[in-house]
């Protein structure tokens, strides 16, 4: 209940604000790129006040870490597919696909940036990286169970997923199938 008396409702106008801003921050990265749009900005292609963001977040590096946050971590989910090879298969292509998609460029381009603007954004690339090892670490810890002797997360880390970072940043080369698929031979190897 809130201070007059109501429930708060799940998917609200809270809700649906709350997903205007985020669409407006991925939209403003993808277009200007990190640093050149402001709170203001953000708020008119929203649709809100921008005392509305600052009551919410505070600054524009919280509402950056916010965002990158919930749409990084809602995109890529653990597969259990029953083998660790499968999982890291399943976990690469759904990787692939988060930062070959719409948005995808513009948050790595954000979580890049952020992890060089002070205290808030060292905090969210490392809630980021906090959040996908345990995620990669319930995978290795299934296969574990299975009787399957898995490398470490890290080692995921180094040889699954920066491979595909910087081949999106820099463009180095489509994440074919069979690419990604070596990758996974080559970690498992």
């Amino acid at each position: 209940m809130n201070e007059q008396g109501k429930a708060k409702r799940p998917g609200g106008r809270s809700a649906r604000v709350r997903a205007a801003v985020h669409q407006a921050v991925t939209d403003l990265v993808s277009e200007r790129g990190y640093g050149n749009f402001t709170v203001g900005e953000i708020a008119a292609r929203a649709g809100v006040a921008d005392t509305s963001l600052y009551r919410r977040w505070g600054n524009l590096q919280a509402l950056l870490s916010d965002v990158l946050l919930t749409r990084l971590n809602a995109q890529a989910p653990m597969p259990d597919t029953g083998s660790l090879a499968g999982d890291l298969r399943t976990y690469a292509a759904i990787v692939a696909r988060e930062v070959t998609g719409p948005d995808g460029l513009a948050l790595v381009r954000l979580t890049i940036a952020l992890s060089g603007e002070g205290q808030q954004g060292l905090q969210a690339r490392d809630e980021l990286l906090a959040d996908r090892t345990r995620q990669l670490q319930a995978m290795l810890d299934r296969a574990r169970d299975r009787g399957v002797d898995p490398p470490d997360a890290l080692e995921v880390l180094d040889h699954l997923l920066a491979p595909i970072y910087m081949r999106v940043l820099f463009g180095a080369g489509p994440l074919t199938p069979d690419y990604l698929d070596g990758l996974v031979d080559r970690l498992l190897a």
